[in-house]
């Protein structure tokens, strides 16, 4: 067994640990369509339950001590949290703490890993897409002027004030997203960005990218080149975003620390 000891048949260059709501569907195969040959996704949920609310979000914050550590017995090389309005309404911080004092491996959080796309392409002005109700939109606007962006402009599809709109996300067709993004699309936009781990968007991804002439940065992308990035994996994955094929420097844990907006729980 020791000559085998660092065999893994699959996942032989990077196993990714990866926590995502219970209700989300979208997540895991999109990582699976983005994975390398040699990269392999292991998942584990944190319960989400009723509409969105702080006491929702929070109730999956407390939850990721047990993911995490569920995560770590399958000997991952990095963990995410694949949540983008969990990772901005609950302290960063934290969430990162949590995970890492289970794993003791890398670790990043949806939202800022987005953030630390967006730097790595330049842009500071942002036109936003979301799936969300008006209290997350803020709650999500606040925390990327927290990092010193511009949402240029918004528009969100308003789903989440039931448990069936929460799982609705995850049937919006790619088309919506492109419509959604024409929508939001101004000149003194410097990149589009679609957030939600939930919502299908790599595969319009290029297309967007194409025919408007600017980067595309989407929370389920974002999140996986952040993990790739964190172990300095430095494999070009391509038809899902020039974020993937061209930002291939390693990034360090000090790019996801940020101060939380007032409105987060201490």
């Amino acid at each position: 067994m020791k000559a085998v000891s660092m065999y893994s048949p699959y996942g032989y260059k990077a196993k990714i640990g990866l926590i995502v709501p219970s209700t989300n569907t979208i997540n895991e195969p999109e990582w699976w369509k983005m994975a390398p040959e040699g990269v392999t996704i292991h998942t584990s949920r944190v319960l989400l339950l009723g509409k969105a609310d702080l006491e929702s979000y929070n109730k999956m914050a407390d939850a990721l001590d047990r993911a995490a550590e569920e995560l770590a017995t399958a000997e991952v090389d990095v963990v995410a949290y694949g949540c983008t309005s969990g990772s901005f309404i609950c302290p960063m911080s934290q969430l990162l703490d949590k995970m890492r004092s289970q794993t003791g491996t890398p670790v990043t959080a949806t939202a800022g890993a987005v953030a630390a796309a967006l730097r790595t392409r330049g842009v500071r002005k942002i036109a936003m897409g979301t799936p969300y109700v008006d209290f997350v939109n803020d709650a999500e606007v606040a925390f990327f002027e927290s990092y010193g962006f511009k949402i240029v402009s918004l528009h969100g599809l308003k789903l989440g004030d039931t448990q069936e709109e929460r799982r609705g996300i995850g049937r919006v067709p790619p088309e919506v997203v492109y419509r959604m993004a024409k929508q939001i699309d101004r000149d003194d936009a410097e990149a589009i960005f679609i957030s939600c781990t939930n919502l299908a968007t790599i595969d319009i991804i290029a297309e967007i990218e194409k025919d408007f002439g600017k980067p595309v940065v989407t929370s389920n992308q974002a999140c996986f080149w952040a993990c790739m990035r964190l172990i300095d994996l430095r494999i070009p994955v391509h038809g899902f975003g020039r974020l993937l094929e061209t930002c291939l420097a390693p990034i360090d844990q000090s790019a996801f620390a940020v101060a939380p907006p007032k409105l987060m729980r201490a």
